[in-house]
């Protein structure tokens, strides 16, 4: 990172020596001056919205190079706390230049031009090294980019880096050492910028933040104003988690919306890229620019949403968009503990903390705080001064169902050395198959490329590296994806794989809205993205409030938590990102909750 840093340094002194010469003329002594009116602020890019740049390039306030040079100035006043960012793009002044050529010939690329956006460290770039997180991968430049990257560059995008993230999206160690949320062997944690300092307990003082940062997608770059906005990617929760734990925007969308070709995979099932920024707006502009304007013949499942017109996802943002729309409260579980059949009670979740997990998952009983339900209801009271039809309770059939077989609380993910065959009996073997199928296929396009030609490979080399820094957690869940035959096993995951949707989707979030009308089930922070995740359902993510930061074992006296961002957000199903924009940017616009950061001014 030093040489782009150097480069930033020389780009802000070039910038301010032209800002104090620019209109340095000389004039008559004989000659009454008249007062020049006051120029207009500089730009700024703290805190500044995608619209707001957009605007400010048209006006001549700033052009790309400056927005590019000041992210990278507080790259490199920040980084060092925060370490959200893997690799910065060498190339991003050169591209903002041409950016900026582009608009002084009156071309226009898209509603991204000129702007800078940063991406998740597992989305191929040609002339970007992408690593995933993983040492085998550190020096890896792929032959090509990700479909998503080319629809960015052709809506204008500046790419600026790439972010921190759990590496390999989350899939390398589960039971019995589960690898942390945001660690990877490349940079090993991340931090969060609202409370950006490490975990002192005792049984997790392994450098870990002291505020979880949300899981394996960097927010807290774009929470501390680092780049506009970045493209996370989500399997169950990596896109909406962070999103939740940065007090930032986002849009989870429908498996297939984004096309997926060129992202390191755990299972097409369930993965699919997204845009997180800072306001409703901007993530709205960015999923139109994500989106292809016809479907990826290298990812069929782009063919299940038809895009909007021009893929203009704003037309669907209106002030008064709450007003009639029917919106369930799902109370069991996701506001309310319950007890899932066959289980001891659980014990009542802490305070300011039991309801998110690092995933966005719930502790075994669910249910929220006293601060959490303090923040829901208030979200809903104001869903219900805006018009909103408040259909509560809308409890989720497969969630309260008394019947083992048929309840999704019942119904995990098989993972670490308890989802190894012959223990994986109750648990869905659909991320364990899908990440031997589908990271092989991935590694196959790479072609000569590829340091490593198989998963196989890939854990034979771990193990070699460890004391190189690999695998710091193990890699159980890579092992118990190696050890599927996607022949074999192909019958086990396709019943899986049917469970999935019948408990999640069909049974689940379908009948509750379907039953009742809705346009779309009203969830508290991340915590209905692993039900929404196995069927592809999308869910747009707005910031809202704080709650307490008091974990289970609590902090050493002394020890001053700040608190954690939460969010509200809104699922629907499948293709009903439109109708999920127009509700999440009307709440917004209401409640406009949003606070920076304190650590990053």
């Amino acid at each position: 990172m030093k040489s782009p840093l150097i480069v930033c340094a020389l780009g802000t002194l070039l910038f301010i020596v032209g800002t104090s010469a620019f209109g340095q003329g000389k004039h008559s002594k004989n000659q009454p001056v008249k007062p020049a009116a006051p120029p207009p602020p500089p730009f700024d890019v703290v805190e500044a919205s995608i619209s707001d740049m957009r605007t400010a390039m048209a006006q001549g306030r700033v052009t790309s190079h400056q927005l590019v040079v000041q992210y990278l100035v507080r790259i490199g006043m920040y980084e060092d706390k925060l370490h959200a960012v893997i690799t910065v793009n060498p190339q991003a002044l050169a591209e903002a230049d041409d950016r900026d050529r582009e608009r002084a010939a009156g071309r226009l690329r898209g509603p991204l031009h000129g702007i800078p956006i940063a991406l998740k460290d597992n989305i191929l770039t040609h002339d970007i090294i992408t690593t995933g997180g993983a040492l085998a991968f550190e020096n890896l430049l792929p032959p090509y980019d990700a479909t998503l990257v080319k629809n960015l560059r052709d809506a204008g995008a500046v790419i600026i880096a790439k972010t921190t993230l759990s590496e390999l999206a989350n899939w390398v160690a589960g039971s019995p050492t589960p690898m942390p949320g945001n660690y990877n062997a490349v940079r090993e944690f991340a931090y969060n910028p609202y409370d950006p300092r490490r975990d002192p307990r005792d049984a997790t003082a392994d450098g870990r933040p002291a505020l979880q940062t949300g899981g394996s997608s960097s927010g807290a770059g774009t929470a501390a104003n680092f780049w506009a906005g970045n493209v996370g990617s989500e399997t169950s929760g990596s896109i909406l988690s962070p999103s939740n734990q940065n007090m930032l925007a986002a849009v989870k969308p429908t498996v297939g919306r984004i096309s997926r070709y060129g992202v390191i995979p755990i299972t097409a099932d369930q993965d699919t890229a997204g845009p997180m920024a800072k306001t409703v707006t901007d993530v709205a502009i960015m999923l139109g620019a994500l989106e292809s304007p016809a479907p990826d013949p290298n990812d069929p499942a782009t063919k299940k949403c038809t895009p909007p017109p021009s893929r203009d996802y704003t037309v669907f943002l209106k002030p008064d968009g709450l007003k009639g729309a029917r919106i369930g409260i799902p109370r069991a579980f996701y506001y309310d503990k319950i007890t899932p059949p066959g289980m001891e009670p659980a014990a009542a979740p802490p305070a300011g903390g039991g309801g998110r997990g690092g995933g966005g998952g719930f502790n075994r009983g669910g249910g929220l705080s006293p601060e959490e339900t303090r923040i829901m209801n208030e979200a809903i009271d104001i869903l219900k001064q805006q018009g909103a039809v408040i259909v509560d309770p809308v409890d989720i059939p497969s969630i309260v169902t008394k019947d083992i077989d048929h309840n999704f609380l019942r119904w995990g993910q098989c993972s670490g050395i308890t989802g190894i065959k012959g223990k994986d009996a109750n648990c869905s073997s659909v991320l364990k198959y899908g990440m031997k199928r589908d990271f092989n296929k991935w590694l196959e396009t790479l072609g000569a490329a590829a340091p490593v030609k198989s998963l196989t490979e890939l854990r034979e080399w771990n193990i070699t590296h460890i004391q190189g820094g690999a695998i710091r957690y193990g890699q159980s869940n890579l092992d118990i994806s190696d050890e599927m035959d996607l022949q074999a096993d192909r019958a086990r995951y396709e019943a899986d794989r049917a469970k999935d949707i019948d408990l999640a989707g069909t049974h689940g979030i379908d009948e509750a809205m379907k039953a009742n009308n809705l346009d779309a089930l009203v969830f508290p922070g991340a915590s209905g993205a692993s039900i929404a995740a196995r069927p592809g359902y999308p869910t747009v993510l707005v910031p809202f409030g704080m709650v307490p930061n008091n974990p289970t074992p609590p902090f050493p006296t002394g020890f001053d938590p700040k608190p954690s961002p939460f969010g509200v957000a809104f699922t629907g199903m499948a293709c009903s990102e439109p109708k999920l924009l127009q509700l999440g940017f009307a709440f917004e616009q209401v409640t406009k909750r949003r606070v920076p950061p304190s650590s990053t001014p």
